[in-house]
């Protein structure tokens, strides 16, 4: 393998659940690894544990400012949420939700989640197998948790999920799916506004409460969509991916219907080895740098493999495995880290110790029935289908 080379997708690809070999290959050969892409720009590819730590806690060095970097003019819409910002606006718009994510208030919503699985599971079951797991359950779900935690009122959320599904949808063409973003931020603004005028009991409208003065319709409305795009796609994919790991493990899965608290360490270890966002939000060079020997210039990019940050021998052994019970749950990166992990984090990993169990002890001879198709080339993996029959 030479020193740069025009291979600018290997940190999207798969190989059933695995990453394909040539990610290892990387890690293990070119701790920094120049990618050419189209443009004549090369982007650095980061794939070990220790490295992709080191440049997500790094942000005096590196900045997450796509906007700023490309040049955004005053009329363009820049791509929003908390995962694009810095210091000190990251800080000032991060500090408002933080709160809303502790386990002290998501307990609230755990009732709302219990139900809402029981409400799907009841309507897989009088629908009778074969059925899409995907379309039926680990779909709505994350987009109906959404709901709760941001307050759509319930005659809204048929239509505020079926925007959801579409803009994650690329099957239609990326017109339809940049429609459906447009019209999500259209809906959330339109939100916010009324909540303005009647705040309700989610988040949107605890937040009107108390910061109303310091947070207009626009950034109010941005940060529920960085929200929805952070807790959407991702817990579909987790939710499904895990299922069929789980249904392609019979032993673990009786393990999760009958151990109370095993599903803890499960999901802990479904977390890393899935690893559903395989990079982190680009980070970009704030001025001209040395890494492991490669000079990075002044604005360019630098990409995190978190697959292969997740799956590096340093971080113990036999990654390549589930071994629920290991010890990574504090330093895995399925959700990022430094100051730009995944707010939602202790949210997502509710949703999943709720809906496993629930799934397999409703539907305890559950198998698959049919082929999974997998996401062939994907920021955030998953299947495209799940079929399932008992």
């Amino acid at each position: 393998m030479s020193d740069t080379e025009e291979f600018p997708l290997v940190q999207f690809m798969r190989d059933g659940f695995d990453p394909v070999g040539e990610l290892a290959r990387i890690r293990a050969e070119h701790p920094v690894f120049p990618m050419d892409i189209p443009g004549g720009q090369t982007v650095y590819l980061v794939t070990r544990w220790e490295d992709v730590r080191g440049v997500l806690s790094d942000h005096e060095r590196f900045s997450n400012d796509f906007a700023g970097v490309i040049g955004l003019g005053s009329n363009q819409e820049d791509p929003g949420g908390l995962g694009f910002r810095d210091p000190p606006e990251h800080t000032r718009l991060r500090k408002y939700l933080t709160p809303e994510f502790t386990m002290h208030r998501l307990r609230r919503l755990e009732p709302r989640i219990e139900a809402m699985v029981a409400e799907h599971l009841d309507r897989i079951e009088a629908k009778g197998g074969p059925v899409d797991l995907v379309e039926e359950f680990a779909l709505p779900i994350p987009s109906l948790v959404v709901c709760e935690l941001l307050g759509v009122p319930y005659e809204e959320r048929a239509g505020f999920v079926k925007i959801s599904k579409d803009r994650f949808d690329f099957t239609a063409g990326p017109e339809a799916s940049l429609q459906a973003i447009n019209e999500a931020m259209a809906y959330l603004t339109d939100l916010v506004a009324r909540e303005r005028q009647n705040p309700g009991d989610g988040l949107l409208g605890q937040l009107l409460r108390e910061h109303g003065d310091e947070l207009d319709d626009r950034t109010l409305a941005s940060m529920a969509d960085g929200l929805l795009t952070g807790g959407h796609d991702t817990s579909t994919s987790m939710l499904a991916l895990g299922t069929l790991w789980l249904l392609r493990n019979p032993e673990q899965a009786a393990k999760v219907r009958e151990v109370d608290g095993y599903i803890n360490d499960v999901v802990e270890e479904l977390l890393r080895y899935m690893t559903v966002v395989q990079v982190a939000f680009p980070r970009f060079a704030r001025d001209d740098m040395e890494l492991h020997g490669h000079k990075i210039k002044k604005g360019e990019m630098v990409l995190c493999s978190l697959t292969g940050a997740n799956r590096d021998p340093a971080l113990g052994e036999a990654m390549d495995e589930v071994r629920p019970g290991r010890q990574t749950a504090g330093s895995h990166m399925a959700f990022g880290h430094g100051i730009h992990r995944c707010i939602g984090a202790p949210l997502a990993q509710m949703e999943m110790r709720i809906a496993f169990p629930a799934l397999l002890r409703r539907f305890p001879e559950l198998r698959v029935a049919g082929e999974v198709p997998f996401r062939e080339l994907a920021i955030v993996y998953g299947v495209k289908e799940l079929p399932v029959a008992w």
